[in-house]
């Protein structure tokens, strides 16, 4: 698979390099020895030993291939980690490496380890966003524009009040991953912590966890969760929120865009945007990347959710086919948020062009306040005819909506024309969009 060219560009690039095959190996590693400590804290492990076994097994240079290949015959990487864990360490440790534990405790704690700088650095890049639209709501509260319904222009609204229904969707979604627990996974064969029963063992399956989970700065769990998947729904489907975040936002500016509207633009720089065969373009490249990455975070979603309800003790492929998903998912919406950053940070706003659109229909979408300023001089029926007509006739002819109408036979001299001024001017019907700025600001900030 041309991976490099196709998949990875839509990754955050420093995940990549930090969430790769070595990364996985060193946390399983972090994992076993851990395991190790906890157990001689305990008195199930010799005094000394897991030291022995952490500077013997930092040490080694696990083999990457070989252990890659015995994935298709153990079912998981685990399975030849361990084996090779075992053959480096002396004979006399042997016996307690792994020790207790089942391939799952291994696969899932290195997963949850793999994903804890990435939500970090999730939380980090929803944070930009975050400021980043505080500045453009400020900014924009009073600029006027369009407001678009089924994709034609309805009525008016500000463009700060659109970039403030941006911020929220993505500052939920931040809430809602940095909530998130990551937890330690241990249970041994069937989740019971078997073969922890020497003398005086008693019930210390469920110390271990606890004690790994403080070792290792994960969540402890209430019990194993080998098949009780509620901690990978959990992430997958808050992934897949701040995904759906981004790609509003990336939907809405490649929108606005387009060459008859240009109400924004993506920030410029050398060579974005540019098109193989036509000079004159400067695509959304961003909102591409974006919208790309987080389709493919919807499609790794549904992979997960259908692998929720998993068989008995152990998942018969449905834990399995959880692990790239899970993990291509944060690294997708790692690079969207890298990009919806950026975009966010230094896109162009034209009030210029919101102010042309807001005359393409002749003042056609103030006819709804026009008529209702109609209504009790002429009747509903003929206020919304006179209104329609009127915005036609402004259309056409280039003239101002309250001149034409001031003009119109049923209307003259029955309705003053500083009234018809008001009625027709979309800065003056704003319904709660500044308000909506500032309560939204508000709970941005957290006040």
């Amino acid at each position: 698979m041309p991976a490099d060219l196709i998949q990875h560009p839509f990754m955050s690039q420093q995940a990549l390099a930090e969430c790769n095959a070595r990364a996985m190996v060193d946390a399983m590693l972090a994992f076993e020895l851990a395991l190790a400590e906890v157990q001689e804290a305990r008195g199930a492990v010799p005094d000394g030993a897991s030291l022995a076994m952490c500077k013997t097994l930092e040490a080694h240079a696990f083999d990457l291939d070989a252990i890659a290949a015995g994935v298709a015959s153990g079912g998981n990487a685990a399975i030849p980690f361990v084996k090779q864990g075992r053959a480096a360490l002396q004979e006399d440790l042997k016996r307690y490496w792994h020790q207790g534990a089942t391939s799952q405790d291994v696969v899932d704690t290195a997963l949850m380890l793999l994903l804890k700088p990435r939500l970090a650095a999730l939380d980090a890049l929803l944070v930009r966003c975050r400021s980043a639209a505080l500045s453009l709501m400020q900014a924009h509260d009073e600029t006027v524009m369009v407001g678009r319904t089924l994709m034609q222009q309805a009525l008016p609204i500000t463009f700060g009040v659109k970039v403030a229904h941006w911020a929220i969707g993505l500052e939920q979604a931040r809430r809602r991953l940095a909530g998130l627990e990551l937890p330690v996974q241990f249970g041994g064969a069937v989740a019971v912590h078997s073969g922890l029963d020497g003398p005086g063992w008693d019930n210390l399956g469920l110390a271990f966890m606890d004690a790994l989970a403080e070792r290792l700065g994960l969540a402890a769990a209430v019990l194993p969760w080998h098949t009780d998947r509620q901690p990978i729904h959990a992430l997958a489907t808050g992934l897949d929120a701040a995904a759906g975040a981004a790609e509003k936002l990336a939907l809405d500016v490649a929108l606005l865009t387009q060459t008859e509207l240009g109400e924004v633009a993506e920030p410029a720089a050398p060579g974005m945007g540019e098109s193989s065969s036509m000079p004159h373009k400067r695509n959304p490249v961003r909102c591409a990347l974006i919208r790309g990455a987080a389709r493919q975070v919807h499609g790794h979603t549904t992979v997960i959710l259908n692998a929720a309800a998993q068989p008995l003790e152990r998942g018969l492929g449905e834990w399995h086919a959880e692990w790239a998903p899970l993990l291509d998912s944060a690294l997708l919406l790692e690079g969207a948020l890298e990009q919806a950053a950026v975009l966010l940070e230094g896109l162009e706003v034209h009030p210029e062009a919101m102010r042309r659109n807001l005359a393409a229909t002749g003042g056609g979408i103030m006819a709804e306040p026009v008529s209702r300023l109609l209504a009790p001089v002429v009747g509903q029926d003929a206020a919304k005819r006179i209104s329609a007509e009127a915005a036609e006739t402004a259309r056409l002819t280039g003239r101002p909506y309250a001149e034409v109408l001031a003009g119109h036979e049923e209307v003259a001299g029955r309705v003053e024309h500083t009234d018809l001024e008001r009625a027709s001017d979309p800065a003056l019907y704003l319904g709660s969009s500044r308000a909506q700025v500032q309560r939204a600001t508000a709970w941005l900030e957290g006040k």
